[in-house]
């Protein structure tokens, strides 16, 4: 007797030939993985911990505190006229978003291996869920950021001058999670072969961080270490993002532009690498 499968329940797997692929149908037909994985990467990262979710905000609140005993108490670092505790605040979120997208997609092949060799699925799932999950994190540190930012706007004579920029958050945010996107999906190609670039991508993250524009502003830079610093394509968003909020810093519709092309140049890069690796990356790892 012969039986007969529905459509619906037959999928056909083929070699894909082209480098550059990104089936957006199919990545929504796996919708319910992609925020499964979500799911499974927000419980599983503080999963065990005494203080949960709370490490959230507790990891800028100390990054924020050091930075402005070492920095700001005794290097005198400036910060524009601005409070120091929002000055370095604004800086740290935008980065750790950034950072841990990053850090994580760089892994994806090296931590998933047992599950790409198992069953099929679009491996940038993966991927898309790192950036998801992070997001969430984010959005909870921008929650502690507003609640600082309110407290120096309206019970200090803090200059504080948010403006129209605001309006550009969601722009600026897309930029940052294509850029920690595309360069982890780079890394992690190189990493199956290479695994060099896992020891090295955490130590290069934090002298990165360095050459933008998170402990001091721009505008005491000058010279050429200027144009290396706003060569960082990161430089432009974080200084759009304290200029939305601060009214001080430097925001340049030609940064953004900039910033904005290397995410594309990334993005694109990354996904060929991807996509290239992904045949036949289980014999390497």
């Amino acid at each position: 007797m012969k039986h007969h499968l529905p459509e619906d329940f037959i999928l056909e797997i083929r070699p894909r030939h082209k480098l550059f692929h990104l089936n957006v149908k199919e990545i929504w037909q796996y919708k319910d993985l992609l925020v499964l994985l979500v799911r499974r990467d927000f419980v599983a990262m503080y999963k065990q911990t005494i203080l949960g979710p709370m490490w959230f905000i507790i990891q800028p609140i100390i990054t924020t505190a050091l930075f402005m005993l070492v920095f700001g108490g005794i290097a005198k670092m400036s910060t524009d006229g601005m409070p120091q505790a929002v000055f370095y605040l604004a800086g740290i979120i935008s980065w750790n978003y950034f950072s841990e997208v990053l850090a994580i997609t760089s892994e994806t092949f090296i931590q998933n291996a047992y599950l790409f060799g198992k069953v099929y699925f679009p491996r940038i799932i993966i991927p898309l869920s790192v950036v998801c999950s992070n997001f969430i994190t984010f959005c909870v540190q921008l929650l502690l950021f507003l609640v600082v930012f309110c407290y120096f706007l309206f019970f200090t004579d803090a200059p504080l001058l948010p403006n129209s920029t605001l309006f550009l958050l969601p722009v600026l945010l897309l930029i940052t999670a294509g850029l920690g996107l595309g360069l982890g999906l780079l890394i992690t190609a190189l990493t199956t072969k290479y695994r060099d670039f896992t020891y090295l991508i955490g130590f290069t993250v934090q002298l990165a961080m360095y050459a933008t524009p998170i402990i001091y502003p721009t505008s005491i830079i000058e010279g050429k270490i200027r144009l290396l610093i706003m060569a960082n394509p990161m430089s432009s968003i974080i200084e759009a993002f304290r200029y939305a909020f601060l009214g001080v810093g430097e925001f340049s519709w030609g940064g953004i532009f900039y910033s904005f092309c290397c995410m594309l140049v990334l993005l694109g890069l990354g996904l060929i690498m991807f996509n290239r690796v992904e045949k036949n990356f289980i014999d390497t790892v």
